[in-house]
This record gives C-alpha cells, sequence and structure tokens, in this order.
C-alpha cells in the first residue's frame, strides 16, 4: 500500500513527490519517458513576458515558491542545476526602448527592469538599439535535474520504468488499485500524454509542438540570455540553444526542417558569426486552451488527480501548483478557480471509460 501513485516524471511529477517526501507519504512512480517537455524546454525562469513587457501571471509568488525549492533540491541531490542567468532582451528600435521604460514605472514590474540599458560591444550580436536586462531570472537545466532525479527514485526503489496500463485501474470506496499495489489516489502527470488518458481526455490541452536547435559557435561569446524573435542560452563550451518554435498542428516528437529553417532564419538576424547546428530536437508542450494549469480532482473519481498544463513556464508554475494541489488533496484546501479543472467540467464525456 503506497499513498500515491504517480505517473509520469516531468517537472511537475518532481514538484509532487517533493512535496510528499517533505509530509512523509509513501508514493511509487511510473515514468515510460515518452513525453519530452520537460526535457527539450529551455528551462528558463522569467517573470517578464518580454513580448508585451508585461508580468506573468502569478510570477511573483510563483518566484517565492520556486527559487527556495529549486535550492533544496539542489542539496538533496547534492548537483547543480539552476543557473543564475541574466535575460536580456534586444531592442529593435527606439520605440522598444520607450515600452520598456514605460513598463518599469509600472509598481508591478519595476523590482524585474533594470533601466540601465546595456550598450550592446559584441560585434557578433545584432543589436544596435541597445539591450535591457531583466532581474532575478535564471535556467534550470531539466535534462540534468530530470536525470538525477530518477537516479535518487531508483535509490529508493520508487520508480517503474514502464507504460501505464488505465485499464487495469480498479477503483474502490476506500483505495484504488493498479495491477497489484493498492494507493490511496493515483496523480497523473503525463504532459501531453493526458490526451490519452481515457480519464482525462476530456480536458482541453491543446499540446504547442516546439522544436530548439543547439549549436556551437565559439566566436558568439555571451554569457547572459538573449531574447529577441528567438532566445539564445549559453549552455557552456561555446554551445547555445536556440529556440523555440510554435506549431499548434503536428502533435508528434519528430523534428522538422521547416522549423529547422525558421530558426536559421531568425538567428541571422540576431548574430554576425559563423556557427556549427550540434543538434535538433522537439517536444510537445501541455499548453491549455485559456493558458493556466490543470490541476485537480476526477469529477467522478475523487481518488483520480491531475497535475499537468504547466504550458512554456512549467520551471516557474510547477512547485506552486503542486504544493497547491497536495493542500486541496490531503487538507481539503479549495483550489484556485482559473486552475481548477472544475472550470471544465462540462467538456466531461458522461460515459467515463474506465
Amino acid at each position: 500500500m503506497v499513498d500515491y501513485i504517480i505517473v509520469g516524471l516531468g517537472l511537475a511529477g518532481i514538484a509532487f513527490c517533493e512535496e510528499l517526501e517533505t509530509a512523509d507519504k509513501t508514493f511509487l512512480v511510473f515514468e515510460d519517458e515518452s513525453q519530452h517537455s520537460s526535457t527539450v524546454a529551455g528551462g528558463l525562469y522569467n517573470p517578464v513576458i518580454l513580448k508585451r513587457f508585461t508580468l506573468s501571471w502569478n510570477a511573483d509568488e510563483q518566484l517565492a515558491t520556486a527559487l527556495p525549492f529549486y535550492e533544496k533540491l539542489e542539496q538533496k541531490l547534492k548537483t547543480s542545476f539552476d543557473d543564475k542567468i541574466a535575460v536580456v532582451r534586444r531592442f529593435a528600435a527606439v520605440e522598444d526602448q520607450n515600452m520598456w521604460f514605460e513598463a518599469s514605472d509600472n509598481p508591478k514590474l519595476a523590482r524585474y527592469l533594470d533601466t540601465n540599458l546595456i550598450q550592446n560591444t559584441n560585434k557578433a550580436v545584432n543589436a544596435p538599439f541597445s539591450l535591457g536586462k531583466v532581474k532575478h531570472t535564471g535556467r534550470i537545466q531539466t535534462r540534468k535535474l530530470l536525470q538525477a532525479y530518477r537516479e535518487y527514485l531508483q535509490s529508493k526503489n520508487a520508480i517503474k520504468k514502464e507504460r501505464f496500463q488505465y485499464s487495469e485501474i480498479i477503483i474502490e470506496d476506500d483505495f484504488v488499485r493498479y495491477q497489484n499495489i493498492k494507493a490511496k489516489h493515483i496523480l497523473f502527470c503525463e504532459g501531453f500524454g493526458l490526451k490519452m488518458n481515457p480519464y482525462f481526455e476530456y480536458l482541453p490541452l491543446k499540446g504547442t509542438k516546439g522544436e530548439l536547435l543547439f549549436i556551437k559557435a565559439p566566436d558568439l561569446k555571451i554569457d547572459y540570455v538573449l531574447k529577441s524573435s528567438v532566445f539564445l542560452i549559453p549552455q557552456g563550451n561555446d554551445i547555445y540553444t536556440v529556440g523555440a518554435t510554435y506549431n499548434w498542428k503536428d502533435k508528434t516528437h519528430t523534428t522538422t526542417q521547416e522549423a529547422k529553417q525558421e530558426l536559421i532564419e531568425k538567428l541571422s538576424k540576431l548574430i554576425h558569426c559563423d556557427y556549427e547546428i550540434i543538434d535538433h530536437v522537439a517536444g510537445i508542450r501541455p499548453t491549455v486552451v485559456d493558458r493556466r494549469p490543470l490541476i485537480g480532482k476526477h469529477p467522478t473519481y475523487s481518488r483520480l488527480a491531475v497535475l499537468n498544463g504547466l504550458g512554456t513556464r512549467g520551471v516557474m508554475i510547477g512547485p506552486t501548483v503542486a504544493k497547491q494541489l497536495y493542500n486541496h488533496l490531503e487538507q481539503q484546501v479549495a483550489l484556485p478557480s482559473d486552475i481548477d479543472i472544475k472550470r471544465f467540467e462540462h467538456f466531461q464525456n458522461k460515459k467515463v471509460k474506465h
């Protein structure tokens, strides 16, 4: 008997596992590594939407929870994956600068937008209208975190690397049975894989395909994240991530020549130096129609729950919503209405499969 079975181990799954460990709850994770959104994520935590110079949803609360969360996790796993790196916005015109200063007058944004603009002196970077620095930003090395956490769970015999079979769920009054395992709850943290889940397939998880390039550019020499129509993230050893594309129709994990060409064209307007493409990856972001996470209990089977739909800001959002869901399941604390899946109950097919 365990308290929880958790299906999926991306950023959402890790955040919830940590809530359980803090509370001395027992759990078993099922992970078949079929979803890649956390693996291919840029991993940035940035409180500002740089396209419009606005504060992202609940940014203050999320950062206040996420930063201590990752610091504690680094200590626990005895590794480092949180890079305190600046995010710098390239201005395409004087109008961008003016918008930046206007936004910095907003009390909610003032602590994040540095009003001392950076004059670009890097000949490899095309930024004639200066650069703006966002404060309190960084990057989680998601691949490194996921690998370290899997190894940690393996050391505790708390993870099974196999595909979860929905047809083998048996729901009783006081527990849920899966194969020979009894649990108080089953929590689904499957990313876009939720579309195949017969209990939660009614939820409007759109999924947005994103593709990234990894380039080697010895002459670029930047130690900050550079954001324009694409972002450039330093990975060390003259390697940079270039991303990302957004495709709302293609739901495969296959890389495409079209996305590659789009990234190359945008990159050509941002940097003036030679580079070599060394990798090209793709994944499906678990995005939702109203751009809010999918959190809560199944409307019929209360021992089944979901933690999903973190979208493009999963690094920031994950620790906060995992804590909210834990308090909801264990302490009956109401979920905020904007994340509770109750807002989509009218989508549910009354003939729930099981």
